[in-house]
C-alpha cells in the first residue's frame, strides 16, 4: 500500500429537479457574471437551459452564453470562450452537459486564470497555477469530469488530443439529476458505461500498490455498472439504473478507486486519445475497441490483478491456471462490450487504419506520454504499435 492524498472538494447535489438549485448554488460563490457553457441543441430543446436561466434570473445573476461544444472538445472553441469571458468580465463558469462540456469549461478556466497560451498546459510545457471557479449541471454519466481534476482537449490542427490534470479545476459543485440522462441514445449510454468502467480499471490494473478496501470498492463499482448497463439496455427509462450509473461515473474518476496505489495504468486512455484525435470517434467506443488488445498484451505482467478481476468482477469460473482464469475475465469483458453494442476492434468501430496510421498513432501516443506509459506493464512506442496492430484483428 502506497501513501496517498485524497482531495474531493466538489459539492454534490443529486436527485430529481436538482438543476433548479443552480442559481442559489452560484450565488453562494459570490460571483459577478457567469459564462453559461454548453454543447448542442439537446439542452435547449429539452428545456434544461431555460430552467437554468430561470434559476439564474431568480437570483439576479448576470450571464453570457457560449454553446457549440462537440465530442472531443476543440481548442478553437476554448480560445473563443477565453476571449468572450475576458471581454464580459466573467468570474465563474457553469458547464451544462457531459464530459466534453466540462473539459472545455476547465480549459477556458485555465486560460482566464493564467497568463500565456492555454494549450501549453495540455502539451505539458507549463503547469497551471489556478483555474477560474467552475460549476456543473451534468447531463451525461461517463467522463466523471464533474468531480475529477482532468480535462482533455483536441487541437484542431492535426487532431492532437491531450489532457491536463490539476486540482484547481475540480468543480465547486456538481448538480446531478439522473432524469436528465433518460433521453440519451442507447449508444451514448453504452459509451458512458464503458468510460466509467475504464476509469476504474485504469486504477485497478496496477503493479504499484493496492489496498483491500480500495479494491473492494472498485470491484463493487464495476459490478454495479455492468449490472445496470444490462438493465438500461432493456429498459432505458429506468430511473434507478440511471442513478446508479450517474453516481458510479463520479466515483470512478474522483480518485477514490486509486487510493493506495501508484496512480494507475491509463495506457488504454493514452492509446484511445490518438484514435479519437485521428478519427474523431466516441471516447467510450474507442476505449472498448482497444482494451481487449491491451489486456491480452499486458495480462501476464499483472497476472494476480487480472485473475482477481476475472473472479470478483466478471464472476468467471477459475481455470486450470491463473493465465486461463485471467483470459476468461478478458473474454467476459469483451462479451459484455458486445452485449451493449460496443466495439472490440477497429473493424467493429468502423475503422480500417493503415500501417502508416498505426505507426503515427503509436508515435504520437509515445510523445504524449513522454516516452512511456503504464503500470500493469510499461509500454513504449513499439508496444503501443503492437497493441494497435492487435486491435486490427
Amino acid at each position: 500500500m502506497y501513501s496517498f492524498s485524497y482531495f474531493t472538494p466538489t459539492q454534490i447535489i443529486f436527485g430529481k429537479d436538482a438543476e433548479r438549485q443552480t442559481g442559489a448554488l452560484i450565488k453562494e460563490q459570490q460571483c459577478r457574471k457567469v459564462l453559461l457553457h454548453y454543447g448542442g441543441g439537446s439542452a435547449e430543446r429539452s428545456g434544461l437551459l431555460n430552467r437554468i436561466r430561470d434559476s439564474l434570473d431568480a437570483e439576479g445573476i448576470a450571464y453570457v452564453q457560449l454553446g457549440g461544444v462537440v465530442p472531443n472538445p476543440r481548442l478553437s472553441l476554448v480560445y473563443e470562450g477565453i476571449e468572450l469571458a475576458k471581454r464580459e468580465k466573467v468570474d465563474f463558469i457553469l458547464a451544462v452537459g457531459g464530459g466534453s462540456v466540462i473539459d472545455s469549461a476547465k480549459a477556458i478556466g485555465y486560460g482566464l486564470a493564467n497568463e500565456g497560451d492555454v494549450w501549453d498546459y495540455y502539451e505539458h510545457t507549463r503547469t497551471p497555477e489556478r483555474c477560474l471557479p467552475i460549476g456543473v449541471v451534468l447531463t451525461i454519466a461517463a467522463a466523471g469530469s464533474e468531480m475529477s481534476n482532468s480535462s482533455v482537449i483536441t487541437k484542431d490542427e492535426g487532431g492532437v488530443k491531450r489532457g491536463c490534470n490539476h486540482n484547481s479545476s475540480r468543480p465547486k459543485f456538481a448538480v446531478m439529476n439522473p432524469e436528465l440522462t433518460l433521453t440519451l441514445p442507447d449508444y451514448q449510454t453504452a459509451c458512458g458505461c464503458t468510460d466509467i468502467l475504464m476509469h476504474t480499471m485504469e486504477r485497478y490494473f496496477t503493479n504499484g500498490g493496492n489496498m483491500e478496501v480500495t479494491d473492494s470498492i472498485a470491484e463493487a463499482l464495476m459490478r454495479t455498472v455492468i449490472r445496470n448497463a444490462y438493465i438500461l439496455r432493456a429498459d432505458p427509462q429506468n430511473y434507478e439504473a440511471r442513478a446508479e450509473i450517474m453516481w458510479a461515473g463520479s466515483l470512478s474518476h474522483n480518485g477514490l478507486t486509486g487510493c493506495g496505489n501508484d496512480g494507475g495504468d491509463f495506457a488504454t486512455h493514452a492509446l484511445e486519445h490518438e484514435i479519437g484525435g485521428m478519427f474523431d470517434v466516441a471516447h467510450g467506443a474507442g476505449l472498448a475497441a482497444v482494451w481487449g488488445s491491451w489486456a491480452r498484451y499486458v495480462y501476464q505482467d499483472c497476472l494476480p490483478r487480472f485473475e482477481r478481476f476475472a473472479v470478483n468482477v466478471m464472476q468467471a469460473e477459475k481455470g486450470s491456471s491463473p493465465e486461463e482464469t485471467a483470459l476468461r475475465g478478458i473474454e467476459a469483458m469483451e462479451a459484455f462490450y458486445r452485449d451493449i453494442h460496443m466495439p472490440t476492434s477497429f473493424a467493429e468501430l468502423g475503422l480500417a487504419p493503415t500501417e502508416d496510421d498505426l505507426k503515427k498513432m503509436a508515435h504520437m501516443c509515445s510523445v504524449g506520454a513522454g516516452g512511456r506509459k503504464g503500470s500493469a506493464r510499461v509500454l513504449r512506442e513499439a508496444d503501443m504499435l503492437a497493441i494497435y496492430r492487435m486491435a486490427c484483428h
